[in-house]
């Protein structure tokens, strides 16, 4: 292998870690989060992360092209979760009964 092939390896196992941290915060998050801050549901952006990470984990099992798309289009996706849709899912409090007008008791 050359040189740019491994760095292209590299920066797919990179690309990977991004979309699997996303995929990961996505289920973590609740589910009434996501359109109470105005995105699209949790399962469509769990299918999305979910393909995502197929994606990535395919590009670095078979040393993806670094001209292919897919890859390209899978760690696009993760990053906007990761900079659009979670710092507004993140801060979502659920209003259960047990929380008073200035927070929970």
């Amino acid at each position: 292998m050359t040189p740019l092939s491994w760095f292209f390896e590299a920066l797919w196992l990179a690309a990977l870690v991004v979309e699997l941290w996303a995929f990961v915060d996505a289920i973590r998050r609740p589910t009434p989060a996501f359109p109470a801050a105005g995105k699209q549901t949790k399962p469509l952006w769990l299918i999305i992360l979910g393909v995502a990470s197929v994606i990535g984990l395919a590009s670095v099992a078979y040393s993806a092209s670094p001209l292919s798309i897919f890859p390209i289009v899978a760690f696009v996706a993760a990053a906007i979760y990761l900079a659009d849709v979670r710092p507004k899912v993140k801060d979502f409090r659920n209003s259960g009964t047990s929380s008073g007008p200035y927070g929970p008791w």
